[in-house]
């Protein structure tokens, strides 16, 4: 504890009131729409209050809003508790002291909003003036009026009583005339307030805004046909979706640690990979907090938006922002279990809707079905894997117990090799194949090889040694760059076959000069340790087929005829080039390759045996 000595002077901070009001009226809020939605949600708590201290619900609840474009104005009424001539000097007109918060202080469970008594000065937000006529049930024979330009200076007077409730007038600045517009009003309340459950009016509309209740207040009593909740439900998502049509949707319940109740929906519009569409509206105790909480969805959810509820949840003194505290987290765990249990209970029950998801969302959802095990399970035998045969199943992909996977671009020797097979070979270029097609080897039977690694060439081709001699001749004559490695494979109609050697590739591009500037220094050093223990080397490899009947006669005339072998040569590195599609890595460009193998043919052809 601090000692404080006979001379030390106990003062009082100063408060620049005028800056103060400057910095919370003009600061506070993001925009006006920000501004009246907290002067409504005062008319709501007041309607909560007025039930609380009568103990009686029994009057008209309601909260009206009227635009008069003509005169600039805007009014919004409430039937709420009202103010006595004491609680205005308290809480109207005393900066961050709200009654309200007194109430929830006591009894959190209230359906109370506010919090930290600010939301009145949302008014000088919009407008030049304000005044609030207000008559409290405490004292129903005097009415109060308060009158202020800026929150600071503000007078009070007597008037005679209204009815119970408060009358609040904005005398809109120029720049939010525009508000005082029945269509405006009905845009920005309809999408801030459309929770609450105190009726909201604008105008001379029967019809409050807020009347249709969302999907997790229906009434239990009352049985729909799944067919039936199903189009309630997309209804209700459809009003919050901005840009895409929702194809299915997933109930959000409280599960003991979130309080989190709402609704969730996939999204139309198709994704590719990491295409992030995600949406969310958080709605806390009835009001639009935030429309754009993404962040509380898994990441792999691209695909996702949704409208959730909380009464847990803290906001920002702005409330337009969430504090990051346990309650968050909690939330941010029930969106992603909700969503895995969603997607599986469309699987099985809306075949239709999950057609369409997959369609939609294929590629997405590969990535998203490595960050569960249970997503995996779902998902596994429905998606579809790109395919030098098109797009297939795994079930299809798989031949003979084994998947094939080709690291590289399309379009190299990996694709000439598995057309011969007559096998499907995957693109292990494209979004989350290769992690996928391992994960299912990991949970399943069966093997994978990655074409292009040493481990996946070791599994293709069954090496044998050449003498000195000969692996010389095949070099100087059939070989350009490419290091020349005798082997059995199938199918023996191949004689030869270039493969890429993908580590070595990765290797030579990270060491180049414009691979520092792409990667950030972090992702470079990590890429390195991988391509570390690569050696130095060709990054294509020769394959020559020691099955095939012509590469047999080949090596048998370089030994006993090497004039004969020197004529076939030239006729086997043509097809090498013609086979490739990568002929700008040849010393024989494809012009010349087929030049040469024309000769070459006529000279066998015309030649006397």
């Amino acid at each position: 504890m601090v000692q404080h000595s006979k001379e030390t002077e106990l003062c009082t901070a100063g408060v620049d009131l005028e800056g103060l009001m400057q910095v919370l009226s003009k600061h506070l809020y993001s925009t006006p729409m920000v501004a009246l939605r907290e002067l409504v949600q005062n008319g709501h708590d007041s309607i909560i209050r007025r039930q609380l201290e009568t103990h009686n619900s029994d009057f008209d609840r309601r909260i009206t809003v009227l635009g008069f474009p003509e005169k600039q104005q805007l009014k919004i009424i409430d039937t709420g508790a009202g103010l006595t001539h004491d609680e205005i000097h308290a809480f109207l007109a005393t900066v961050g002291v709200g009654y309200t918060r007194t109430l929830r202080q006591e009894d959190d469970e209230t359906g109370l909003i506010g919090m930290f008594g600010l939301g009145f000065l949302s008014a000088f937000v919009l407008a030049d003036e304000v005044e609030f006529a207000t008559t409290s049930y405490q004292t129903p024979e005097q009415g109060w009026v308060y009158r202020s330009k800026n929150a600071e200076h503000y007078f009070v007077e007597a008037i005679a009583p209204r009815a119970i409730g408060s009358e609040i007038t904005l005398y809109l600045k120029d720049e939010y005339a525009f508000l005082a517009q029945a269509e405006i009003l009905n845009n920005i309340l309809g999408r801030y307030c459309i929770l609450l459950k105190e009726p909201i009016f604008i105008n001379q509309s029967r019809t409050a805004i807020n009347e249709k209740r969302p999907p997790w207040e229906r009434d239990p009593a009352i049985v729909l046909h799944p067919a039936q909740k199903l189009r309630q439900d997309l209804e209700f998502a459809k009003r919050f979706e901005p840009v895409f049509e929702p194809i299915a949707t997933m109930p959000v319940t409280p599960d003991g640690k979130s309080d989190a109740i709402g609704l969730l929906w996939v999204q139309d519009g198709a994704t590719y990979g990491t295409s992030d569409n995600r949406h969310l509206s958080i709605f806390l105790r009835g009001m639009l907090l935030d429309d754009d909480a993404r962040d509380l969805l898994p990441t792999w959810a691209g695909f996702i938006g949704g409208v959730i509820e909380s009464q847990k949840l803290v906001p920002t003194a702005s409330r337009e922002d969430l504090q990051k505290d346990a309650h968050y987290d909690a939330i941010r765990y029930a969106l992603s279990e909700a969503i895995i249990a969603g997607l599986a209970e469309i699987a099985e029950k809306q075949p239709e809707a999950w057609r369409r998801i997959l369609t939609r969302h294929n590629e997405a959802l590969l990535g998203a079905s490595l960050c569960d095990e249970r997503l995996f399970s779902i998902l596994k035998d429905h998606l579809r894997i790109p395919t030098s045969q098109g797009e297939l199943l795994l079930k299809d992909l798989k031949v003979d117990g084994t998947l094939y996977v080709m690291l590289g671009s399309n379009g190299g020797f990996e694709d000439t090799l598995f057309r011969a097979l007559k096998v499907p070979v995957a693109f292990g270029d494209r979004y989350a194949v290769v992690p996928f097609l391992r994960r299912a080897v990991q949970v399943g039977r069966g093997r994978l090889i990655e074409i292009g690694t040493d481990k996946g060439n070791e599994q293709l081709f069954t090496t044998a040694k050449l003498t000195a001699e000969v692996q010389t001749w095949l070099s100087e004559h059939i070989g350009d760059d490419e290091q020349i490695i005798a082997a059995r494979f199938m199918p023996e109609e191949l004689p030869l076959v270039v493969v890429i050697d993908r580590e070595m590739e990765l290797k030579k591009r990270l060491e180049a000069d414009e691979a520092d500037k792409k990667m950030s220094q972090a992702a470079l050093r990590l890429a390195r340790l991988f391509t570390q223990r690569i050696e130095s080397g060709s990054d294509q490899k020769l394959y020559l087929n020691l099955n095939n009947s012509a590469v047999k006669q080949l090596l048998e005339a370089i030994e006993s005829n090497p004039v004969q072998a020197e004529r076939a040569a030239p006729l086997l590195k043509a097809l090498k080039v013609l086979m490739s599609g990568r002929d700008q890595s040849q010393s024989l460009n494809l012009n010349e390759a087929l030049n040469v193998y024309t000769q070459t043919l006529n000279q066998l052809l015309t030649s006397k045996s």
